[in-house]
Formats: C-alpha cells, sequence, structure tokens
C-alpha cells in the first residue's frame, strides 16, 4: 500500500492510497487507487486529480500501464472530476459476503 498526501501551507488538503497488483491479462502490475480523499473545503480546486495524477506517474514509473478506481453511482462530486480524467469502463461489481 503507498500513500501521498496533499498539502499547502502546512495543512492537509488531501490524501490518496493505491496499490499494485497482479492479473492473469497483463504481464506488468495493475494500480489500483484505493482511496482518493479532499477536504470539503478544497474539493473543485485541482487537489483530487493532482493526487490522481501523482499516482499515475508513480504507476508509469513501476510500470504499470494503467490506475483504476471504484467509486459509488451517486458520488456525483466525485464522478465529476473522474469523468474529466479517466474514462468509465462500464465494468458492474458484484460483492458477496463469506
Amino acid at each position: 500500500m503507498h500513500a501521498l498526501v496533499a498539502e499547502h501551507g502546512g495543512r492537509m488538503m488531501g490524501i490518496v492510497h493505491y496499490l499494485f497488483h497482479r492479473t492473469t491479462t497483463q504481464i506488468a502490475p495493475i494500480c489500483y487507487l484505493n482511496d482518493l480523499f479532499t477536504v470539503e473545503t478544497e474539493r473543485g480546486r485541482g487537489v483530487g486529480r493532482a493526487l490522481i495524477d501523482a499516482v499515475c506517474r508513480n504507476a508509469s514509473v513501476e510500470g504499470s500501464s494503467q490506475v483504476y478506481w471504484l467509486t459509488h453511482e451517486t458520488n456525483s462530486t466525485a464522478r465529476r472530476l473522474y469523468d474529466s480524467v479517466a474514462e468509465h469502463s462500464s465494468f458492474i461489481e458484484y460483492e458477496k459476503p463469506c
């Protein structure tokens, strides 16, 4: 697990967690952006975009050709950002308790 923090003037503006994993369809590892949080007063000011871009740069250095993440369909604030920086994959997630 990796983490990056966005800060300004000694104040934390946002944080992102990400990890690399293998898959059966690619040789290089894939990067999963696990958590992205921006302080509510800073949303819409480029903090989330900067954190996503930083994860993409780090993923590229590690040999990963893509970064992917999930969000809830009702998270319209985040989806506006995500729609502007990435393509929606059209996959539907399923969960099964064990």
